[in-house]
């Protein structure tokens, strides 16, 4: 398992690897996807308990520290 920001973690046999909040089964991607579909902080606290206001932080960060990379669209032949 591998700790990104203290928050972060991924692991190959957890969530198909996917990047998850404190090695539970809650992933980055889904806190985004409700924040992006205009729910609240308030609201994902109360939906799961085990989640922290510093959580939704590094999952924002997070994503932030992804944009900074560089990325290459190829077409497929």
């Amino acid at each position: 398992m591998e700790y990104i920001a203290d928050r972060i973690t991924i692991d190959d046999r957890m969530c198909n690897g996917k990047p998850t909040i404190r090695g539970t089964r809650l992933t980055v991607n889904t806190i985004l996807e409700f924040l992006s579909s205009g729910e609240t902080r308030e609201e994902l606290l109360y939906q799961y308990p085990t989640l922290e206001n510093e959580d939704i932080d590094a999952c924002l960060k997070f994503a932030a520290d992804l944009m900074k990379r560089n990325f290459t669209i190829r077409s497929v032949a």
